[in-house]
């Protein structure tokens, strides 16, 4: 249901609001635009995709988008419902989002397709004005707008039980299981596969070692989808201080929870989000091709910096009584009482709790994706061939995929996985190699843009032989042979009558 601002009152809005209108639009300038591409890519055989995305939400869709008007043939599979795709109406639990109301996002550099054009086409200018932030549910509601005016091509409820390249390294076999049917997996052939899924996917949550003394009934990772009414009267713990931490304890405390201690490792909340300060096109369109020690230095950077909750939504946890922030308090160990409360012993003393929400951020870890089982042993990492200089030692870089400039994988041991190029990790943990591009809001049209585009070039380059046999059976005429009628060609007895 889409939410309307309450500034969005009929009386605001300087016209009749249209969304109608604004897909004619779009319809038109597509069509000035030539989009979509013709299908252009010769068939490697009944049911070979061009590519197979897994994942539907914002990364999936766009890039779905950006290769449909490339003329190439795309499919995503994501494993939620319809309209259910990505975090936003499941686990988010902001009340807008954290980006500026003005970046275009997955628009492509189409006016019609921003979020912009879909609001004030609903609520008005006026509207539009005066809202400050977009609210998390009206993000869902224009990518499910997005996914439909663009008719894309999204298969729900399909969970991926297998990736890997096919012996010949020319085809990658994906295996699915239909979620509603339950049936065996079935399987689906593509030249390229595309992991469009998001900041965990190529892992999962990650925990600290003591969060395995806590009961599972009594702990969450703020990416679970729990009960948040079976907080109210409990006594909380947030473990975290970044934006997921403030979202969550708030969420806690409107919940009707009891109490919401936050458990902040810091000192201090940092102040300034120091990624804003690398948004230059210099930066979207080049960072990509900087050296490795200038990608660690600058990813590196960030980490230790940190990013700092917004300001909205630490004021959303301050403004409750019984929200208690502790700073320089990490958790040592963890148990459960006699009397059935959990205890934790931090830097400041122990303290007691009903429940144990980690915002604790997200690893690559292969083992919390069963899926690539086949391919992990054989991608490389940032480990396998770059050693930081001391004192900028960082795990999380260190177990990033050492992707191509296409996102593309690269093998470990050269010929140990054939095919493995063929896989592509548009998703946050590329981030090192490539940019935000796989995932921000401010990066994600640049990012599938470029990815569609290599990926065309890609293949015309591998089937040139194909496309150059197709130039030669070309038989569309230009002339008819009937725009002109041939005329007797003069005869001369010598070479003075060629004078004037």
């Amino acid at each position: 249901m889409t939410q309307i601002s309450p500034a969005a009152t009929p009386s605001s809005w300087p016209h009749p609001p249209s969304l109608d209108a604004l897909e004619a639009r779009l319809r038109q300038d597509l069509d000035w635009l030539c989009r979509p591409a013709k299908a252009w890519v010769p068939s490697r055989g009944r049911g070979v995709l061009d590519v197979a995305i897994i994942g539907g939400g914002m990364a999936g869709l766009t890039l779905a988008a950006a290769l449909k008007h490339q003329g190439i043939q795309a499919i995503a599979f994501d494993r939620a419902p319809q309209g259910l795709e990505g975090p936003w109406a499941t686990t988010a639990r902001m009340e807008t989002l954290r980006s500026p109301k003005e970046l275009t996002g997955p628009a492509l550099g189409l006016p019609a397709l921003t979020f912009r054009a879909w609001y004030e086409a609903q609520f008005g200018l006026a509207a539009w004005q005066a809202l400050d932030k977009i609210p998390r549910l009206q993000w869902m509601d224009y990518l499910r707008w997005y996914r439909r005016v663009l008719a894309l091509d999204v298969r729900n409820r399909q969970r991926v039980v297998d990736v890997r390249p096919r012996a010949d390294g020319k085809l990658v076999s994906l295996q699915l299981r239909d979620e509603q049917q339950q049936d065996r997996p079935y399987e689906v052939l593509a030249r390229h596969v595309v992991l469009a899924t998001g900041h965990d996917g190529l892992g999962g949550p990650w925990l600290p070692d003591w969060a395995a003394q806590l009961p599972h009934d009594r702990r969450a990772h703020s990416s679970d989808d729990y009960d948040v009414a079976t907080l109210r009267g409990r006594r909380v713990v947030v473990i975290g201080g970044g934006a997921s931490a403030m979202d969550s304890a708030a969420t806690a405390l409107e919940a009707g929870a009891a109490r919401v201690d936050l458990l902040i490792r810091r000192d201090d909340l940092p102040r300034i989000n120091k990624s804003k300060g690398a948004g230059s096109p210099g930066m979207l369109h080049g960072y990509w091709q900087l050296a490795d020690e200038w990608k660690w230095r600058w990813r590196h950077y960030i980490n230790e910096q940190q990013i700092p909750p917004p300001h909205n939504s630490t004021l959303r946890v301050s403004r409750h009584a019984n929200a208690h922030f502790h700073f320089g308090a990490p958790v040592f160990a963890a148990s459960q009482r006699a009397d059935g409360a959990l205890r934790l012993d931090t830097a400041r003393g122990p303290l007691a709790t009903d429940f144990v929400i980690f915002c604790t951020g997200f690893r690559t870890d292969w083992q919390q994706r069963p899926e690539y089982a086949a391919i992990a042993p054989h991608v490389r990492l940032w480990q396998d061939r770059y050693q930081p200089p001391a004192g900028l030692e960082d795990a999380e870089l260190a177990g990033s995929p050492d992707v191509g400039s296409l996102f593309e994988f690269r093998q470990k041991t050269d010929g140990a996985c054939p095919g493995l190029e063929r896989i592509h990790a548009f998703c946050y943990p590329a981030a090192l190699s490539q940019g935000a591009g796989a995932g921000d809001i401010p990066q994600i049209s640049v990012g599938a843009q470029r990815l569609a585009e290599g990926l065309a070039a890609s293949l015309l380059l591998e089937d040139a032989p194909l496309h150059f046999a197709a130039l030669q059976h070309y038989d569309d005429p230009e002339l008819l042979g009937n725009e002109w009628t041939p005329a007797a060609f003069p005869v001369y007895e010598d070479d003075s009558e060629l004078v004037s």
